[in-house]
């Protein structure tokens, strides 16, 4: 029978999907293991591959079109099969159409049993010719179809639907709808905002599902969780003096290169260790503090931030957290990071300092109580000994979940990451 090849679910947070591309087309032959399209997420275009070997009959959702999680995409039939479907099994949610259409009210799978002849044999019809025959109310017994063995196809559908439909036998004549006396009296909201006027210069950009999804978990983070936000002063000079001997011993083997970014997460995950309390999350009615140690590293890429992870991070060493840092950022551009390198974070780094930018308070990432926040290292005076000398200085912060992160503990934390920055050589032990 004709299997059915639905939006498959990607990640823990995803709802739907966009349909980028298609690898395989219709009557193309399919093996287990194909790659048949590229499907965006919320957070990364990845590959669907086949479970099943057949020839690819039918694609009922285009490229560019978004489908919730479990609606058909497109159909495969067995070798040797002819197919006339009743393709779209109960369990199967209706596929979407395209943004610029409107999406049709849901019409129980029950309702739609597979069309029958006069005759009483079961007509040929395409799902997606079906699927648009029930949508605009056309009666398939009055099409003679087109397609191969006489099968209804879209076509055949759509020539019926444009043709003209019977003249009433009285019309109706309807008076005009009054408003209620309670809505005529209920004064109309203010606005909160006024878009203004879009112009012929303006450009509107759709937003894609990363970043829907990005605006979405964000709200909800300011929303829901009370933030507190810390910072303090770091001296980033032996941080950078150890930097730059590391990397010039590596150079001259063609070694590993060490950012700076590379350090603060070392620098994190230590003092994640030293302060428990930090690296845990809200549960309702208590708090689970993690065992393992996993940095969400946020990088930033075309739609905005992804945040793949540094997973049982306090089990690798520098330069290990270094080569996979530099591996998921890469992936990461290229949108070819897996669903499950987004799992298992704890905590967050977010550095913009390589944008210029001196301090800032990021928002947390839920379901974690902490996202540290990290600045450029800025040359500048400062006081040692009482003399006045130049110094680098970089800025750190921190939110924090209070529902979750106190600000003693929260103070702790910060300055175990402070330490650690200033005091390097302690990473390397």
């Amino acid at each position: 029978m004709p299997i059915n090849i639905e939006m498959p679910k990607l990640s823990d947070t995803m709802t739907e999907g966009t349909l980028v591309s298609w690898r395989k087309q219709a009557g193309d032959e399919v093996e287990i293991g194909d790659i048949l399209a590229e499907i965006e997420t919320d957070k990364a275009t990845m590959e669907m591959e086949a479970f099943d070997e057949g020839t690819l009959v039918e694609i009922l959702i285009p490229e560019g079109t978004k489908a919730p999680v479990g609606a058909v995409l497109a159909v495969l039939a067995e070798e040797d099969e002819e197919v006339a479907p009743a393709a779209t099994p109960a369990a199967a949610k209706p596929a979407v159409v395209a943004p610029s259409e409107a999406a049709p009210a849901a019409v129980p799978a029950a309702a739609t049993p597979a069309p029958v002849s006069a005759e009483g044999e079961r007509l040929r019809v395409s799902p997606l010719a079906r699927k648009i025959a029930a949508e605009q109310g056309v009666d398939l017994h009055a099409i003679q179809g087109s397609g191969p063995s006489g099968r209804i196809v879209r076509a055949d559908v759509e020539a019926a639907s444009a043709a003209p439909a019977p003249a009433p036998a009285a019309a109706a004549t309807t008076a005009p709808a009054q408003p209620s006396p309670a809505a005529a009296s209920s004064p109309t909201p203010a606005p909160q905002g006024i878009l203004p006027t879009v112009g012929p210069g303006d450009k509107v950009v759709p937003m894609s599902s990363m970043r829907k999804i990005i605006a979405e978990r964000l709200l909800t983070s300011k929303v829901t969780i009370p933030h507190f936000y810390l910072h303090v002063e770091c001296d980033a000079q032996p941080l950078m003096s150890l930097r730059k001997q590391i990397n010039a011993q590596t150079e001259q083997s063609g070694g590993n290169k060490y950012t700076v970014n590379d350090f603060i997460v070392k620098a994190i995950i230590n003092a994640a260790q030293e302060v428990p309390a930090v690296n845990a999350s809200y549960n309702g009615d208590s708090i689970v503090e993690f065992a393992n140690v996993g940095v969400s590293v946020a990088i930033a890429v075309e739609d905005g931030l992804v945040t793949p992870v540094v997973k049982e991070a306090q089990n690798k060493s520098l330069l290990a957290i270094s080569q996979e840092i530099k591996d998921m950022a890469s992936r990461a551009r290229e949108k070819k990071l897996k669903p499950s390198e987004f799992d298992g974070g704890t905590i967050t780094i977010s550095n913009l300092g390589a944008w210029g930018v001196e301090g800032f308070d990021a928002i947390v990432n839920p379901p974690q109580a902490a996202i540290v926040s990290v600045g450029g290292i800025i040359e500048k005076a400062v006081s040692v000994n009482g003399e006045i000398q130049s110094g680098l200085r970089m800025n750190l912060g921190l939110s924090c979940d209070h529902r979750v992160i106190d600000g003693a503990v929260a103070a702790t934390f910060l300055n175990a990451v402070k330490k650690f920055v200033e005091q390097p050589n302690l990473m390397l032990v």
